[in-house]
């Protein structure tokens, strides 16, 4: 995801550029119940969001 927000800044839309540095892709690792194997949960926060994306179940 980096290559997506390095294009952002390389924009001529300062603002664009701006609001791209407040965004990040979180992983997050999810065991199943079921059958007790991981899978990743992923998906792009804004950066004051991250701690609740991560509280959750």
């Amino acid at each position: 995801m980096a290559k997506a927000a390095k294009t952002a800044i390389k924009t001529k839309d300062a603002r664009a550029a701006a609001e791209a540095k407040n965004w990040t892709k979180v992983i997050k690792a999810v065991r199943s119940p079921k059958t007790g194997a991981y899978t990743f949960k992923e998906q792009i926060v804004h950066k004051d969001k991250i701690k609740e994306f991560l509280a959750q179940k």
